[in-house]
């Protein structure tokens, strides 16, 4: 968020109108106006930072554009630990496969923004690349078998949440 510390003080388009709240785990500072975010599903991925190898698979695979576009979307997105977890020379070989890439990585889309707590009441859904992922609660959460290890994770277009394995459609 931007801050303005000029009177009025603003946070992005609100202005605080009332400042130190005590709470018991904290301070707040009620503003006037919803604060939404800036980044799309491909900005917040870049910031995080863990995202290296997923970030070059989407710009190898031509889906930058797309997951920059309105959506909403949902992403399961594999951690670069993630994608080290699969057999050597993987990576490598989905990288000059642009087709199976491409494939692989809409498996990890679903159409609308699916917060965690709608997430858990299913146990499928239906990806971009057109199967559905099957989504697991019994030992955690799992998507395709992968651990779903952060949620809600928000963008201006969606939501990514993080997940410890690459799913490969069936």
């Amino acid at each position: 968020v931007t801050l303005v510390t000029a009177s009025p003080t603003k946070v992005d388009n609100a202005t605080i109108v009332k400042t130190d709240i005590v709470a018991a785990n904290g301070v707040i500072h009620v503003i006037d106006a919803v604060i939404l975010p800036k980044d799309d599903v491909v900005d917040v991925a870049r910031k995080a930072g863990s995202f290296k190898t997923l970030l070059t698979a989407i710009e190898a695979a031509g889906l930058t554009d797309t997951l920059r576009g309105e959506g909403p979307f949902t992403v399961f997105a594999p951690t670069d630990e993630a994608f080290a977890k699969l057999p050597a020379g993987t990576v490598e070989g989905l990288l000059k496969d642009v087709p199976k890439l491409k494939q692989i990585l809409l498996y990890h889309v679903v159409p609308g923004k699916n917060m965690a707590a709608e997430v858990v009441k299913m146990s499928k859904a239906k990806t971009a690349q057109g199967q559905s992922v099957h989504i697991s609660t019994s030992d955690g959460v799992k998507v395709g078998g992968a651990n779903v290890v952060k949620t809600d994770v928000p963008a201006a277009n969606g939501v990514i949440h993080v997940i410890d394995a690459v799913i490969l459609p069936r």
